[in-house]
This record gives C-alpha cells, structure tokens and sequence, in this order.
C-alpha cells in the first residue's frame, strides 16, 4: 500500500503543471492597463507573444516602436511586434525574454497562468514590475 503511495505521488510529481503546458499558456490576453491584446503561441519548441492589436488610438500610420534602444528599429510598427520569445517551462511557469515597446526595455520574463489570468513579472537586473493580464474569450 505505501509502496503504490509513493509511486502515484511520483508520478504526480514527475507530470508537468497544467499552468506550463503550451495550452495553459496559448491565448490572446487582454493587458493591464487595457492598451492591447497579446497573442501567446508556440513558436517551435518554446512559446512566443505577439501584439495582436492594440486597443487605443494610435497615430496616422499606426503606433511605431519609437523607444526601441535600436535606432534601425523604431520604424516598424507595434502591432504583430513580437515581445516575448524563448519562454520554457520551469517548475511554476515560463522563463524567457521579453520586450516593452511602451519604454524600450528588454527584460527577463516569468509568467505564471493561473485560470484566465496571466501574471508577468518582468526584471531587468534587480529591478521588477509585476503585471496581471486577463484571458480574453
């Protein structure tokens, strides 16, 4: 009896978190502040996000990456810009890199699902902003 115990236990503890399957994590995601909707997908074997569309009036020709550190960049357009890339599931979530074009900063990123809310906690050195995003239906 103990023996089958300890075997379901370690099999429970082997199976990922449904909160790190590509599942869990796939979707369009209302942000924050209420600015846009990201869209989360595999891209190969890790995840990715998109900006799907953004929810507030842009300028004639669209919102442009105006802060990107990158001068060659801060012409291309923010809508469809890819600002997460390389997310891996760990333990709890995802690990992976992150850009804001609101100020131009690339982050390490770690996002955690729980339900239809999606927390981000983004760190550039030891400096961290957590944010909760929204599943949109």
């Amino acid at each position: 009896m103990i023996y089958r115990m300890g075997m379901a236990l370690a099999a429970f503890v082997a199976v990922p978190s449904m909160a790190t399957t590509p599942s869990a994590l796939t979707g369009r995601w209302k942000t924050d502040d209420g600015k846009g909707i990201v869209a989360m997908a595999p891209c190969g074997a890790k995840m990715c996000g998109k900006i799907e569309r953004l929810l507030i009036k842009q300028p004639a020709g669209g919102q442009l990456d105006e802060r990107n550190p990158d001068k060659q960049k801060r012409g291309r357009q923010v809508t469809g810009l890819q600002i997460y890339w390389d997310l891996a599931p760990t333990s709890d979530g995802w690990k992976g890199q992150g850009y804001s074009p609101e100020d131009g900063r690339y982050y390490t990123a770690h996002l955690r699902v729980n339900g239809n809310k999606l927390t981000m906690k983004g760190c550039v050195a030891v400096f961290c902003r957590t944010v909760t995003w929204t599943r949109m239906a």
